[in-house]
């Protein structure tokens, strides 16, 4: 019998196990994840309201539920929980699914002020992510400045003038739901340095911002035709084409009233956040230009939007995890094929996918073969692998070392809560927001407490 672990329960993660299950009758797999729940981004990072990307839930889940597969929740690794060592001592095999956990910062004066945040950190908050606090992102803010013109900056940009009777239907929990509902935002600055036919969203994603209730979309066509493509956009790839197509439809619309606006801005870099007081007040731009090769180059112009509140979106950064080598400049653990390479060296053993493989890139679906890949490399090296006794399982082990997963059944019982929670509101499904209502309802599964878990959230 082959053991391996696979640590993370996201796209990337579940993907991993399935191939193994798949290409290999004799693998078992532990999906060992530091929160109870599973699905990594898809549960707590996909908007509340796109419910067809959530829908992929149901075939992580399939994957989960497989005999040969087993999810242990609440379970940390690295400092505070079990070491890569350990695992590697208990496991044939480690494949390191852990994604990109932190944001790129700006790098500019004024970037920590509050009311400055990382769009991670307010998905987070309307997610019901259990790190997330509430920090009362909208407390005063009647405009907003998004930096980035990718997917997420899109989500936040509509969730920040979503009505709340658009999202009682979602699974949103209701502390954000009553802050979005009581918000008081009027005007949402969406930000790019570059030109209209490089921004980084999918046109569905950019048309969805056009069917907003009483929301209008302002750009200006001066600012697009800044970009040479945007004057002659039929050299370009069919989706960023389409994305300009969009963006002329909208310049070529009459101005109409509204009590919301999304202003979608193009070649502004931004320089600083200045402060009103002790508060982020207003964003400092200065206004770029094409240089020719992709890129853009400063023109010495700058401008000031007014700013209550600003959401950084300019991409995910991947983390050191102890224990694993770490490129700081990609923030991606060094590979080859998915093999882990220790000073140029293959590992054995140790595996990664995902975007701590490969960065974070592509969509959803591009982690597919990304495990496919990472799982041929390993499969390969089978017949060379040091492997453990056949009877231990590293479950026992664990367990032993004070270590009490939330299994499968704990899971389950998270969502007969949340179920629960839902009806009690009116609404639907509703996620628990914290760790203590996680947990809480993880006990109520047959298997007993989560008490390690617990002590996790607790310290």
């Amino acid at each position: 019998m082959l053991r391996v672990a696979v640590v993370g329960s996201g796209p990337s993660g579940c993907y991993t196990a399935q191939s193994l299950v798949q290409l290999s009758p004799g693998v078992h797999v532990d999906v060992l994840d530091r929160l109870p729940c599973p699905y990594g981004l898809v549960r707590y990072g996909v908007a509340p309201d796109h419910e067809k990307i959530k829908s992929l839930q149901s075939t992580l889940r399939t994957v989960l539920e497989h005999e040969r597969v087993r999810f242990l929740g609440g379970v940390p690794v690295g400092p505070g929980g079990v070491p890569t060592a350990r695992l590697r001592e208990l496991y044939d095999a480690v494949v390191y699914c852990v994604g990109a956990a932190t944001d790129r910062r700006l790098g500019i004066p004024g970037e920590d002020l509050p009311g400055s945040w990382s769009a991670t950190e307010f998905v987070s908050w309307y997610s019901a992510h259990p790190d997330a606090a509430d920090d009362g992102f909208l407390s005063g803010a009647r405009s907003a400045v998004v930096v980035g013109v990718g997917n997420v900056a899109v989500d936040v940009t509509r969730m920040l003038v979503r009505g709340a009777a658009e999202l009682r239907g979602t699974d949103m929990p209701q502390a954000a739901l009553d802050a979005l509902a009581a918000g008081r935002v009027t005007d949402v600055h969406m930000v790019g340095r570059r030109g209209p036919s490089q921004a980084r969203f999918t046109t569905k994603e950019l048309r969805e911002l056009g069917s907003l209730p009483d929301t209008a979309v302002v750009v200006d066509p001066a600012e697009l035709a800044l970009d040479p493509a945007y004057r002659d956009p039929s050299g370009l790839p069919a989706p960023q084409r389409r994305n300009v197509e969009v963006l002329r439809g909208w310049a070529e619309e009459p101005r109409r009233e509204a009590a919301r606006r999304i202003r979608l801005r193009f070649f502004l870099r931004p320089v600083e956040l200045l402060a009103d007081g002790a508060h982020v007040g207003a964003v400092r731009f200065e206004r770029t230009a094409p240089d020719g090769h992709g890129g853009v180059t400063g023109t010495g112009r700058h401008e000031e939007i007014g700013a209550e509140l600003v959401l950084r979106s300019v991409g995910y950064r991947g983390v050191p995890l102890e224990g694993l080598p770490f490129d700081d400049v990609t923030g991606t653990v060094p590979h080859r094929a998915g093999r882990v390479l220790r000073d140029g060296a293959v590992a054995p053993g140790e595996y990664v996918a995902g975007w701590i493989k490969r960065g974070p890139t592509g969509v959803i679906g591009t982690n597919r073969p990304c495990a496919k890949e990472t799982v041929a490399s390993l499969l390969a090296d089978v017949a060379a692998m040091e492997r453990r006794e056949a009877s231990a399982d590293p479950l026992d082990a664990l367990r032993a070392e004070g270590v009490e997963p939330v299994e499968w059944a704990g899971w389950r019982a998270i969502e007969r809560a949340e179920a629960e929670l839902g009806a009690s509101l009116g609404r639907s499904v509703v996620k628990l927001p914290d760790w203590v209502s996680l947990l809480a309802a993880a006990r109520t599964a047959d298997g007993g407490a989560d008490t390690a878990a617990a002590r996790t959230a607790d310290g």
